[in-house]
């Protein structure tokens, strides 16, 4: 009988591996035409509702930008240490401590701290996300624990522990009994940038991250170093190359940006801490960075269209009565073609016949 079976390709068409994301979009795009579909509802008009309705305003390309931001913090962070082959999975939980983190400054020492309440408050996001990644660097770097289970497992104990200080110690005393802080006021609130837009502070750190991240991996020694690593570790360990070193850094860095992210996210769109201060985006953030191919130029246009997903996605809830979930479905499905083109790009399908073992 005939058989399926894949076989390296003796050299990848890099033409091949930066279309392969453009087609997994096509894909994508066929795909929810099939479910809009299956739910009744027209694909023209869905496709309106998803990707032009939210940003035909000013305000709402704006939204854009603030939406995009925190994906494209944790995005680049994370796709420096894929690169690495350090496999930080739990940006979600640093997201997470990073708010906290942040959030007790501006609970406990906005009045004392006044106008540089706001910087210390980033400082605090980024090392409480810091701190929080440097758990799995040091199982892994000490006694080889595999960082992917760490790091995933500590996001929920980020998790529970945020609901228990919005339920316990920082409930707010005047908030009717309901699980949340006190409102972020005074010099605790990033003020938009841009008049119109709720555009702050945040989307202007996500684009210096993406340059920061550019210059890293095309212009520093160190950048060589984690690419070298990540493609042929024998050949760095030949070279001196320290991998130890390395997975610090990479945690290190991923944790602080995603703190980053938090800690923005709290003090801007949302303005206090509640049980839930991420849709995701620490998850989601992983699909960013491959959908832009691990390079901060394609992760700025993957954050991009992440973010449109998640404002089309409330868009076409109100203006088509689509469930919620059909963005995590959108999503679900262009992390699936981005998969199986990848696949495609380093392996052929070979159609061969089975060989049938004769008995003894």
């Amino acid at each position: 009988m005939p058989r399926l079976r894949l076989e390296p390709r003796a050299q990848t068409s890099r033409l091949a591996t930066y279309l392969s994301p453009v087609l997994a979009v096509v894909l994508t795009l066929i795909g929810a035409a099939v479910l809009f579909a299956i739910l009744g509802r027209d694909p023209i008009r869905a496709y309106q509702a998803f990707f032009i309705d939210p940003i035909s305003t000013f305000y709402g390309a704006g939204e854009l930008g603030v939406k995009s931001a925190p994906l494209i913090l944790c995005a680049i962070g994370l796709a420096i240490g894929f690169r690495a082959n350090v496999w930080n999975i739990g940006a979600e939980g640093q997201f997470v401590l990073g708010g906290i983190c942040g959030s007790y400054v501006a609970l406990f020492y906005e009045p004392t701290l006044g106008p540089a309440t706001l910087p210390v408050m980033f400082i605090a996001g980024a090392l409480g996300g810091l701190a929080w990644a440097a758990i799995p660097a040091l199982l892994k770097t000490q006694f080889n624990a595999n960082e992917i289970l760490t790091s995933l497992m500590l996001t929920y104990v980020a998790q529970l522990l945020l609901n228990y200080l919005v339920r316990g110690p920082w409930r707010n005393p005047q908030g009717y009994n309901f699980p949340q802080s006190k409102i972020f006021d005074g010099y605790a609130v990033i003020e938009p940038w841009i008049s119109g837009t709720r555009i702050g502070l945040g989307t202007f750190l996500a684009l210096i991250a993406a340059a920061g991240g550019w210059f890293l991996l095309s212009r520093s020694f160190l950048g060589y170093q984690i690419k070298v690593i990540g493609l042929t570790p024998a050949a760095a360990a030949y070279a001196g190359f320290s991998a130890k070193r390395v997975t610090w850094f990479c945690l290190l860095l991923s944790g602080g940006l995603a703190g980053i992210a938090g800690i923005n996210e709290v003090a801007g769109p949302i303005g206090q801490l509640l049980p839930v201060i991420s849709p995701g985006y620490g998850f989601t953030a992983i699909i960013v960075a491959f959908l832009g191919r691990l390079h901060p130029v394609g992760i700025v246009l993957a954050g991009l269209l992440i973010a449109l997903s998640y404002l089309g996605g409330e868009a076409a809830q109100i203006s088509l009565d689509l469930p919620v979930a059909v963005v995590g479905v959108f999503q679900g499905m262009l992390l699936f073609f981005l998969l199986a083109c990848e696949l495609l790009v380093r392996y052929r399908v070979q159609i061969g016949q089975a060989i049938a073992e004769s008995a003894a």
